[in-house]
């Protein structure tokens, strides 16, 4: 039987403004320890970017958990605009990891988070 007792990790991977590629290696670390930690999912702070069209590091991450999404390595990742009640994957993650159902991003439709599913 699966343990509901699954925790949120928070990372702020964008506080030291880490170059994009620097950014990568810490999302690969924070979901390897997240994952060897029991948490059930990993929240991930990476900023929207000060262009108003997204910026380096958001998209790299995005791509990049995507790409891990695609090799079976996460079981999913939902971006902070889709993190509704009304996205079927996050109701999918509740159950994985109830914490997140108490997020203060939830309904916010925050463009600078994305949510990775273990």
């Amino acid at each position: 039987m699966q343990q509901l007792s699954r925790y949120l990790k928070e990372v702020n991977i964008k506080a030291d403004l880490p170059s994009a590629g620097d950014a990568v290696k810490r999302i690969t670390y924070h979901i390897r320890s997240g994952r060897e930690l029991g948490a059930g999912a990993v929240k991930i702070i990476h900023g929207y970017g000060s262009t108003g069209s997204g910026g380096k590091i958001r998209k790299l991450a995005r791509q990049y958990l995507a790409d891990q999404k695609a090799k079976g390595q996460i079981r999913d990742v939902i971006h902070g605009e889709e993190f509704s009640i009304f996205h079927e994957g996050t109701r999918t993650a509740f159950a994985r990891c109830p914490e997140l159902r108490r997020d203060r991003d939830l309904e916010r439709h925050n463009n600078g988070m994305t949510i990775v599913v273990l």
